[in-house]
């Protein structure tokens, strides 16, 4: 299967066919700043976006900007996110990436993969959402529903989230890594997901592994 490697054309045939059955593709995370959009991201982990939106539309209003984080405890930032899965964790790393930030940047996020991902807390694919959405970098994000969708369809052939990602952006042009990781989510979370994808319904189906080696 790693040997096997889709044509650049097939794959831009496969993501058009997604832009048009997902024309509203975009990032379902609410924010108004860099600083919002790093804190929901970390916030997203092992949860819904949905959970997480409820969460922070008042946290955020209470607490817009890091010097405001600042002024929360560990423990009164756990009672703010506390139906978010991983809470104490979350809030611990999430407290320390706002010391880091104002301590290393200024207070300000910065807009580079390396500077990121030196924050606590702060992964590949967290850094990439941020890159993505809120610099309007191109960086592609493979979060549970790229890493599934992209190797069911054959877009990449990796057991590994980072291999994943460099067969990806390898293959897809670098002005369409943004949306395609939008493309990619949301045909994970309607059409293609975890327990039982719904290939019946799927527009990409004719071009997707995964359909042909089950109905040989």
């Amino acid at each position: 299967m790693s040997s096997r490697r889709m044509s650049r054309a097939k794959a831009i045939k496969i993501l058009d066919i997604l832009e048009e059955t997902y024309p509203q593709a975009k990032c379902e995370l609410h924010f108004r700043t860099p600083f919002q959009l790093l804190v929901a991201t970390m916030l997203s982990a092992q949860s819904t976006d949905r959970t997480v939106n409820r969460i922070t539309e008042s946290l955020f209003a209470r607490y817009p900007d890091v010097e405001s984080f600042l002024s929360l405890t560990q423990e009164q930032l756990e009672q703010e996110i506390r139906e978010i899965g991983l809470y104490r964790n979350k809030a611990k790393n999430i407290l320390a990436m706002c010391r880091e930030l104002v301590t290393r940047f200024s207070g300000q996020v910065p807009a580079s993969l390396e500077d990121l991902t030196s924050l606590p807390g702060v992964g590949r694919k967290t850094a990439n959402v941020v890159l993505s959405n809120a610099f309007n970098i191109p960086a592609l994000a493979v979060d549970t529903h790229v890493f599934r969708v992209s190797n069911r369809i054959g877009l990449a052939h990796s057991d590994r989230v980072d291999q994943t990602e460099e067969q990806l952006t390898a293959l897809i042009p670098k002005n369409r890594w943004s949306k395609s990781h939008h493309l990619l989510i949301w045909h994970g979370r309607r059409t293609c997901t975890a327990r039982k994808p719904r290939c019946e319904a799927c527009s990409v189906m004719p071009y997707c592994e995964f359909f042909k080696k089950n109905i040989e």
